[in-house]
C-alpha cells in the first residue's frame, strides 16, 4: 500500500489569493497595535488559557473603552449633575435601562466595523443614496462642531474653578488635542486616550467622601421612580437629556470607524465585546457616582433643586464637603471634556474622509493623511476660539446641541438597524430576531421622545398632559404601523425570516462597494424614509427658529 504521506513531491499549486474586502485606506489592514500589546497580521493561532487570552483582549482594549468614557463628557457631568442637585437619586433607574440600549447600539457598529471596514457614513452613502449619505454627513458635521463647543465651555468652567486663566488654558488644551492625533503614531494615540480615560475614575474618591447612602442608591438603580413634588415636564425633558447624552450619534460614527483603523477583524469580536462592557461599566458608574453624590452633597441646602452648571456644583463640593472633592470633581470635568472634544472631532474628521474617499487613518502622519487632521484640526481650534471670543452665547450653543442631539438621534438608530440587516453587507453577522425585535422598540421610544422634546422647544410651556398625549399618539402609531407591516406580510404570502446561517462567520468579509448588489427597496421602507425625512427637516426648522427667537431675545 502506498503511503501517501511520503510519496514524491509534485508542482506545488499557486497560492490562493485573499478574497478582496471593501477597506477604503490600505492604512487599516495589517497588524493590531494597540495601547496595551501587538497582534501580528499572520497571528491566527489559536488563544488556550488565560495568559494568551488576557494578553489578546489587552491587545484589543480601546475602541469600546474610549467611546465610552468620552461619552461621559462635558455635557454628561452637567446632566447627571443636574439630575442629583435637583431630583436626589430618584432617576438612577435610567441608567439600569440604559445600559442593553448602549450595549445593542454599539455592538451593532462594532459588528459593521470589524465585518465591512467601511466606515458608518459611507456605508449609508452606498446602501440608501446621496441623500442620506449626504444628511448623515452635513448632520453630524453641524452637531459634533457644536458638541466640542460644548466641551470646550466645560474645559472653561474646570480651569475657573481651579483659579487658571481662560483664554490660554482653552488654547492649550486645543493644542494638546491636537498634537496627540496628530503623530502618526496609532499606539501613541491609543495609550494617551486610555490614560484620559483613567482620569474618569476621579470620580470615585469624590464619592468615598461624600459617601452617599448606598442603600438609598442601590433601591433608586433598580426600581423605576419619579421625583416628589416635580413637574413631570420638567422630569421627562431631563430624562430625555439623560438619554441623550448617554445615546449620542457621534459614538455610532466613532465607534465604527476607530475599530477599522485599529485593524481589528471579525476573528477578534469576543475581545472586542468584552472591552465594550469595560466601558458600559465604568460609564454607568460614573454616572451614578455623580449622581448620588451630587445628591447627597446638597440635600437639605439651598442649592438642592437649583442647578446652574458645572462650576456651581464643583463650588458646592468644596462648601459642603470639602476642597479636595472640589477640586477633583474640577479635574475630572477637565479630563472628561478633553477626551470628549477628542473623540468627537475624530468621529467627523473620519466620517469626511470615508465619503470624500480621503486617507483617513491615525496610522498615518500629517502629510500622509492631509485633510483627515485638516478636518480634525479644524473643528478644534475653531471650538477654542468660539468658547473664548467674549459675547458667545455659550449657553444657547449647550442648549441646542443638546436638543438638536435629541432631535436627530432616531434617524442614526434606524439606519443603524437597517444596515444590520442588511446580507449583502454583513452576511452572517447580521442581525437575529430577537435583536431586532429589541432593537425596533429601542427605536420607537427614541421616537417618541425626540417628539416630546420637538414639542417642549417650539412650545416651552408644555404641559404634563400635552406629554402624555404625545406618548400615546406615538404608541397608537407605532401599532398601526406594526399592523400594517403584518397585514402586508401576510398578504404577500413572505414568511417570516428564519434561523441565520452563521456558518463561517469568523473568515467572512463583506467584498468590495462596487461588487455589492443593488440594495431592494420596499414600498413600506419608501414610506418609513420619506415620512422620517420629513420628520427631521421639520424638526430641525423648528428648533433652529427656536433658538435664533432666543437668541434675538424673544
Amino acid at each position: 500500500m502506498t503511503d501517501l504521506t511520503t510519496t514524491a513531491p509534485t508542482e506545488s499549486a499557486p497560492p490562493v489569493p485573499a478574497p478582496r474586502t471593501a477597506v477604503l485606506d490600505d492604512a487599516h489592514t495589517g497588524d493590531i497595535r494597540g495601547a496595551l500589546g501587538t497582534i501580528k497580521s499572520d497571528d491566527t493561532a489559536p488563544r488556550r488559557g488565560l495568559p494568551a487570552k488576557f494578553k489578546t483582549l489587552l491587545a484589543i482594549v480601546g475602541p469600546g473603552l474610549i467611546v465610552m468614557v468620552g461619552d461621559n463628557d462635558a455635557g454628561a457631568f452637567g446632566t447627571y449633575s443636574q439630575a442629583g442637585q435637583n431630583y436626589g437619586t430618584s432617576l438612577l433607574w435610567t441608567l439600569l435601562l440604559l445600559i442593553p440600549v448602549l450595549y445593542v447600539n454599539q455592538e451593532m457598529v462594532l459588528r459593521l466595523g470589524a465585518v465591512t471596514g467601511v466606515g458608518h457614513a459611507r456605508l449609508i452613502l452606498e446602501r440608501f443614496g446621496k441623500f442620506w449619505g449626504a444628511f448623515s454627513v452635513i448632520d453630524l458635521f453641524l452637531l459634533n462642531a457644536l458638541t466640542i463647543v460644548t466641551e470646550f465651555i466645560g474645559i472653561t468652567l474646570a480651569v475657573g474653578y481651579l483659579g487658571l486663566p481662560k483664554v490660554p488654558s482653552v488654547l492649550l488644551a486645543a493644542a494638546i488635542v491636537v498634537a496627540a492625533a496628530s503623530t502618526g503614531s496609532f499606539r501613541r494615540f491609543e495609550r494617551t486616550a486610555i490614560l484620559l480615560c483613567a482620569g474618569s475614575l476621579l470620580l470615585i474618591p469624590i464619592y468615598l467622601i461624600v459617601h452617599p447612602p448606598a442603600g438609598r442608591m442601590a433601591h433608586d438603580f433598580v426600581v423605576p421612580g419619579m421625583p416628589h413634588h416635580a413637574q413631570l415636564a420638567d422630569v421627562m425633558l431631563l430624562i430625555i437629556a439623560i438619554v441623550g447624552t448617554t445615546v449620542a450619534p457621534w459614538q455610532l460614527f466613532f465607534q465604527q470607524s476607530y475599530v477599522i483603523d485599529k485593524r481589528i477583524t471579525p476573528r477578534f469580536m469576543r475581545y472586542e465585546k468584552a472591552d465594550l462592557w469595560l466601558g458600559i461599566g465604568i460609564v454607568v458608574i460614573g454616572a451614578a457616582a455623580m449622581t448620588g453624590f451630587c445628591a447627597a452633597a446638597f440635600a437639605g441646602h439651598a442649592e438642592s433643586g437649583g442647578f446652574t452648571d458645572a462650576a456651581g456644583v464643583a463650588a458646592g463640593l468644596e462648601k459642603y464637603a470639602g476642597r479636595t472633592a472640589g477640586v477633583l470633581f474640577a479635574i475630572a470635568l477637565l479630563d472628561a471634556s478633553v477626551i470628549g472634544a477628542c473623540a468627537v472631532s475624530l468621529s467627523t474628521a473620519y466620517a469626511i474622509g470615508d465619503v470624500m474617499g480621503l486617507k483617513h487613518s491615525l496610522h498615518r502622519g500629517i502629510r500622509g493623511a492631509k485633510g483627515f487632521y485638516a478636518v480634525f484640526a479644524g473643528l478644534i481650534l475653531t471650538a477654542a476660539v468660539v468658547v473664548v471670543v467674549p459675547g458667545s452665547p455659550l449657553g444657547l450653543l449647550t442648549e441646542g446641541v443638546q436638543t438638536l442631539a435629541g432631535v436627530l438621534l432616531p434617524s442614526a438608530s434606524v439606519f443603524l438597524l437597517l444596515l444590520c440587516n442588511d446580507k449583502s453587507v454583513l452576511g452572517p453577522w447580521v442581525n437575529g430576531r430577537a435583536m431586532n425585535i429589541f432593537t425596533s422598540v429601542v427605536v420607537a421610544v427614541l421616537v417618541t421622545l425626540s417628539v416630546i422634546l420637538t414639542a417642549a422647544v417650539v412650545f416651552p410651556g408644555i404641559t404634563s398632559g400635552a406629554i402624555l398625549d404625545i406618548m400615546g399618539i406615538c404608541g397608537v402609531a407605532g401599532i398601526l404601523a406594526l399592523g400594517y407591516a403584518e397585514t402586508r406580510r401576510r398578504r404577500k404570502g413572505w414568511a417570516l425570516a428564519g434561523p441565520v446561517d452563521r456558518a463561517g462567520k469568523e473568515n467572512w468579509r463583506m467584498p468590495p462597494l462596487d461588487e455589492l448588489p443593488e440594495p431592494i427597496v420596499s414600498t413600506g421602507r419608501k414610506i418609513g424614509l420619506t415620512a422620517l425625512r420629513g420628520y427631521l427637516l421639520a424638526a430641525t426648522i423648528l428648533v433652529v427658529v427656536r433658538i435664533a427667537q432666543l437668541a434675538l431675545g424673544h
